[in-house]
C-alpha cells in the first residue's frame, strides 16, 4: 500500500545525517528540489515503510510526478494526488509546489519508482527511488 500525505508549506522537518543522504533505514529520507532544477539526490534507497519528503528549496515551481509505467501495480504517486500521469500533464497548476512547499509519500511496497518534475522534466529533473523489503 503506498500512503500519501497531503503537501503542505506547514509541516516542518529536521534534515538529520540518516534522512538526508542516498539511503534510508525506514524512518524518513528528504529530497530536495533546487534551483538547478534536480531532485538532490536524485536516487535513493529505502526500506518499504519509509517515508520520503520533497522538499521545493528553489524560488521555481516544481511537482513531484511519477512515471505512471515507472511504478509497481498501484504505486502511483503525484503532487497535487492526481490519480494518474495524464491527469497529473492536464492540471499542471493542481500539481505545483512552491518555493517552501513538501510533499511526502510512504513507500511501503518494495520495488523501483521513477518519476520527475513536469516543468523541468526535458531539463532532466527525474529521480528514483528504490523500495527494499
Amino acid at each position: 500500500m503506498l500512503r500519501i500525505v497531503v503537501p503542505s508549506a506547514l509541516i516542518a522537518f529536521a534534515c538529520l545525517p540518516a534522512a538526508c543522504g542516498g539511503s534510508s533505514s525506514g524512518s524518513g529520507s528528504t529530497v530536495e528540489m533546487t534551483s538547478a532544477q534536480r531532485f538532490d539526490p536524485a536516487a535513493i534507497t529505502v526500506m518499504a515503510g519509509t517515508t520520503v519528503t520533497w522538499s521545493n528549496d528553489d524560488a521555481q515551481t516544481h511537482t513531484v510526478t511519477a512515471y505512471e509505467d515507472g511504478v509497481p501495480d498501484g504505486g502511483y504517486f503525484a503532487s497535487g494526488d492526481m490519480s494518474d500521469e495524464a491527469a497529473a500533464r492536464d492540471d499542471l497548476q493542481a500539481s505545483l509546489l512552491a518555493e517552501g512547499d513538501t510533499y511526502e509519500v510512504t513507500f511501503d511496497e518494495p520495488g523501483t519508482y521513477r518519476y520527475f518534475c513536469i516543468p523541468h522534466e526535458q531539463q532532466g529533473m527525474k529521480g528514483e527511488i528504490v523500495v527494499e523489503p
